[in-house]
C-alpha cells in the first residue's frame, strides 16, 4: 500500500492543528460566556438595582471596573482548569501575573469604549453604556485577551507537530 503524499500528510497535519485550535476556541468562548454574563449581571446590579440608590449609580466606570474584575476571577478558574488544562504550567507566580495583567489591558480596552461613549460623545443611557463597555468593549477585550492567553499566559510547551513533520519530510 502506498504511503501518502506528502501533501495529504500536510493537508491532515492542518487539519489536525486547526482542530485542537477550534476545540479550544470553543471551550474558551464557553468560559467567556459565562464570565460575560458574570460581567453584565454584575454591572447592570451595581448601577441600577435600586434606582437612584444603586450601588454604584451613575459610576459607569467604577461599576465597570469591579463587574470586570468579577469575571475576571471566573474567567481564570475557568480557563486555566478546562480551557488550557492540557498545557503544563509555566509557573504559578508567572501565569497568574501575565493572566491578570493581560486582564487589566482588557480592561483598559473595555473601560476605553465605554468611557469615550459616555463621557466623550454624551450617551448616558442603560443601554448605550451596555452596547459601548459590555458588547463592544468586551468584543474588543476577548480578541486580545485570545491571543494573549494563548501566547503568554497558558503557551504550549511541546514542539510543533506541523514543523516536525516537514523537516521529517525535507
Amino acid at each position: 500500500m502506498p504511503q501518502p503524499s506528502l501533501v495529504a500528510r500536510l493537508r491532515v497535519a492542518i487539519w489536525d492543528r486547526v482542530g485542537h485550535l477550534r476545540h479550544e476556541l470553543a471551550k474558551f468562548g464557553v468560559v467567556g460566556a459565562i464570565a460575560f454574563g458574570v460581567d453584565a449581571v454584575t454591572f447592570n446590579l451595581l448601577l441600577h438595582w435600586g434606582g437612584r440608590d444603586a450601588l454604584l449609580y451613575d459610576k459607569v466606570t467604577t461599576a465597570k471596573t469591579v463587574s470586570i474584575m468579577a469575571a475576571t476571577l471566573v474567567s481564570y478558574l475557568g480557563n486555566r482548569f478546562w480551557t488550557y488544562r492540557h498545557r503544563e504550567r509555566s509557573g504559578y507566580s508567572r501565569e497568574y501575573l501575565l493572566f491578570f495583567a493581560f486582564n487589566g489591558v482588557g480592561l483598559l480596552i473595555t473601560l476605553a469604549c465605554l468611557d469615550f461613549s459616555h463621557y466623550v460623545l454624551g450617551f448616558k443611557t442603560g443601554i448605550a453604556d451596555n452596547i459601548s463597555g459590555t458588547l463592544i468593549g468586551t468584543a474588543l477585550a476577548t480578541l486580545f485577551r485570545f491571543w494573549a492567553y494563548r501566547r503568554y499566559v497558558f503557551p504550549e510547551t511541546t514542539g510543533d507537530e506541523l514543523t516536525a513533520e516537514l523537516r521529517q519530510q525535507v
